[in-house]
């Protein structure tokens, strides 16, 4: 039996495009776009009619940066992935692309085999894996290999973290080498974890325990550096590069100035960067760990820089990197030394909404909106254009967003597995009413209609950036 799903009277927002279309939906994908109001259109009969008057209709979210259930500091990231993607549905995001992570002394297989048994069964949305390389040696190098074949086509290592993560430069240079012959890409977290570590041991001598010295410590000089020191690393391997999570102005000039150079290095900001500041680190009775993560936030006049980057395309990918953790019992747990603090926000359901906010406020259009939201993350990971656009053959993962409705953001009225918001009494303009994936309703007229267990695994090409 084949369901058919028809969309009509909205404006259908795409990166490219803007266009007052019906959509027909057939058997889990988009079938025909047609203008409204044609004979064509007109002519299309279906068991489920959806009125988008008024409303934009827009590919489901690709958040290509999350951390369901990270281990992280002696605690474990507070969604689960049923949780997390329940949470990623309401907030208008049909796709995650999550984080499997390698211990040291195992395998990268064994790393990855771990975050399928968390994920599988349990996804209110579709997932797919990039791989987190601690440990590389010649085995995990061959590995690599076999997991771009099979659809684990990106690879995260850590400048920062010594001790836990963390790679020295000669096994960057390594991992980067291999993924410019098997079409991984490397997605870095670049901060200099050596010189970090030197200054918090200096500023916790010094009596400098609250969460404000968080972001003090991690300067945005060595977020700069090892963006530098990461870029350099790549051009000698021949390999492209994602920078992952770009809070700093001077390290948005170190990817604008590769990129002039022709270089293939790409970078990645989030939501917290672009709207939060050090202001929120510096709150009052330890209410600033709240808004500890890595890269830290930083003073607003680098929200500038981000902004600009954004526009430019110096920057191409808004992702979340959602890790949460709750305020009460985990990010407690650096009371008095700020380097306990658990390292993360959470944002997942937050991200089209408060990007959308950003086409009100002026700073982006609306197809940059689906762009970076959507487009740009699906192509980046190998996922386009089954994902991130409305286009015959596209899954049908589309959000029917109402661009009028006015909301408040809070920890009241949130999905997501955890005891604050990072946004709480926000107000913006727009709201999620309707998503489906893969052409099955998983919240219908704001009420969360999907289940733990529709959400499936999703294997990735290579970057179509490298084509």
């Amino acid at each position: 039996m084949s369901s058919r799903t028809v969309i009509r009277g909205g404006l259908v927002i795409t990166a490219s495009d803007e266009i007052h279309a019906d959509v027909l939906i057939e058997d889990g994908r988009i079938a025909a776009l047609a203008a409204s109001g044609t004979p064509a259109a007109g002519a299309w009969t279906a068991e489920r009619t959806i009125d988008a008057t008024g409303k934009y209709v827009i590919p489901g979210g690709v958040d290509a940066h999350t951390h369901m259930e990270l281990p992280f500091g002696g605690t474990f990231a507070s969604d689960t992935f049923e949780t997390g993607t329940r949470a990623a549905a309401w907030g208008g995001t049909t796709t995650i692309v999550d984080f499997a992570v390698q211990g040291v002394g195992h395998t990268l297989r064994e790393g990855l085999d771990a975050w399928h048994a968390k994920a599988e069964g349990n996804c209110a949305v579709d997932y797919a894996f990039h791989m987190i390389v601690s440990d590389v040696n010649q085995e995990t190098l061959k590995e690599m290999d076999l997991l771009v074949e099979e659809g684990v086509t990106s690879f995260k290592q850590f400048m920062a973290y010594p001790g836990v993560f963390y790679s020295d430069d000669g096994q960057i240079l390594r991992a980067m080498q291999r993924s410019a012959d098997n079409g991984g890409l490397i997605m870095m977290h670049a901060e200099n974890g050596i010189a970090i570590d030197v200054l918090v041991e200096q500023a916790l001598a010094r009596g400098e325990t609250d969460p404000r010295h968080h972001g003090e410590v991690r300067k945005a000089l060595l977020e700069a550096e090892a963006t530098h020191r990461a870029i350099r690393l790549a051009q000698v391997a021949g390999a492209a590069l994602y920078v992952v999570h770009v809070s700093a102005q001077e390290a948005v000039a170190e990817l604008a100035r590769a990129r002039d150079e022709g270089l293939p290095v790409f970078g990645e900001t989030c939501p917290q960067y672009l709207f939060l500041s050090t202001d929120s680190l510096a709150e009052p009775d330890f209410e600033g760990a709240k808004y500890v993560c890595s890269t830290p936030l930083r003073p607003k006049e680098h929200q500038a820089a981000l902004w600009k980057g954004l526009r430019t395309n110096d920057l191409q990918v808004v992702s979340t990197d959602h890790c949460p953790f709750c305020f009460v019992g985990q990010k407690e747990l650096g009371r008095g030394d700020f380097s306990k603090i658990p390292n993360g926000l959470p944002g997942v359901e937050n991200r089209m909404d408060l990007l959308h906010q950003a086409v009100v406020d002026g700073h982006i259009s609306r197809r940059r909106w689906i762009e970076i939201a959507c487009a740009t993350p699906a192509r980046m990971f190998g996922l386009y254009p089954k994902k991130g656009t409305i286009a015959p053959g596209a899954d049908a993962d589309v959000v029917i967003y109402d661009p009028h409705a006015e909301q408040v953001m809070s920890a009241q009225t949130h999905h997501m597995n955890v005891d604050y918001s990072a946004y709480e009494g926000k107000r913006t303009t727009g709201w999620v009413e309707t998503v489906l994936s893969r052409g099955e309703l998983v919240i219908d007229g704001r009420e969360f209609t999907g289940r733990a267990g529709h959400g499936v695994y999703t294997p990735r090409s290579t970057c179509q950036y490298l084509d």
